[in-house]
C-alpha cells in the first residue's frame, strides 16, 4: 500500500528527512541544511513547466527578460511589453513550492517575486485563479494546462518535447525521490519500478512528463 499526500517540494523533503515518510518527492535538488540529512537522489522524471495567462491577455510571447522584470514587480502593466493598457496580476505558489524555485531558478536567475504576487497552495488553484483573474499570470507544470488558459512561448520558442530535450526550451525540473539513505525492501523495489523502462517508456508519458532516459 502507498499512501500519497502533497504539501509542495519542500514539505516531501522535510519530511523524508525526519523520516516522517519513507519517500520524499521534489521539484528541486537538496540545499542547506538537508544536505547533511543523509537523504539518498533518484532522479526518475522530466516536469517541463509552462508560464501560463489568463486568455483576455493579448501576448503569445515573452523574453527571459520580461518574464523576470514582470514576475520582480519591475514591470506592472500590459502595455509595458507589447501588450494592452491592463495591470498584471501574478498568481504563485507558496514558498514551500518546488515549481516556484523551479521559476525562480530558470526565469529569473534565483530572485525572488515581488510581494504583490498571490500565492496559491496547489498547482490545481493556481490555474483555477489564472483562468478567472484578468490579465493575471502564473507557472504550471505542462502536464496540468488545460483550455482555461494561455501558454506563452519563451524566447519565441513554444514548449515541446523536442524544444525540451533539444535545450531550446530550458524551463523544466527533473523530478526526484529522495530517501533517507539507499532505499531497501519494498521502498527500493517501488523506485526500481518507477525507473524500469516499462514505466519510463509508458507511464511518465501518459503523466505530461518527459522519461529521465531520453534527456541528453
Amino acid at each position: 500500500q502507498i499512501n500519497v499526500s502533497g504539501g509542495g517540494s519542500f514539505t516531501g523533503l522535510n519530511n523524508v528527512a525526519t523520516s516522517a515518510v519513507n519517500i520524499g518527492n521534489s521539484d528541486v535538488e537538496v540545499t542547506g541544511e538537508l544536505k547533511d540529512a543523509g537523504l539518498v537522489d533518484h532522479q526518475v522524471a522530466v516536469a517541463p513547466f509552462l508560464i501560463i495567462v489568463n486568455k483576455n491577455v493579448a501576448i503569445d510571447s515573452l523574453t527571459k527578460v520580461q518574464m523576470k522584470d514582470i514576475f520582480t514587480g519591475k514591470i506592472t502593466n500590459w502595455k509595458e511589453v507589447g501588450g494592452k493598457d491592463q495591470e498584471i496580476a501574478i498568481i504563485g505558489r507558496s514558498k514551500s513550492s518546488g515549481s516556484r524555485a523551479t521559476i525562480s531558478k530558470s526565469v529569473m536567475d534565483g530572485e525572488d517575486f515581488t510581494d504583490a504576487a498571490t500565492a496559491q497552495d496547489s498547482t490545481g488553484n493556481l490555474l483555477t485563479a489564472v483562468g478567472q483573474t484578468p490579465g493575471s499570470i502564473g507557472y504550471i507544470d505542462a502536464a496540468y494546462l488545460n483550455d482555461t488558459v494561455k501558454a506563452l512561448k519563451f524566447n519565441g520558442v513554444a514548449y515541446s518535447t523536442e524544444n525540451v530535450v533539444d535545450g531550446k526550451y530550458p524551463i523544466y525540473a527533473y523530478e526526484h525521490m529522495y530517501t533517507k539513505g539507499e532505499p531497501t525492501g519494498k521502498v527500493k523495489e517501488f523506485i526500481d519500478y518507477i525507473l524500469s523502462d516499462e514505466f519510463q517508456n509508458n507511464f511518465i508519458k501518459q503523466a505530461g512528463f518527459l522519461p529521465v532516459n531520453q534527456m541528453k
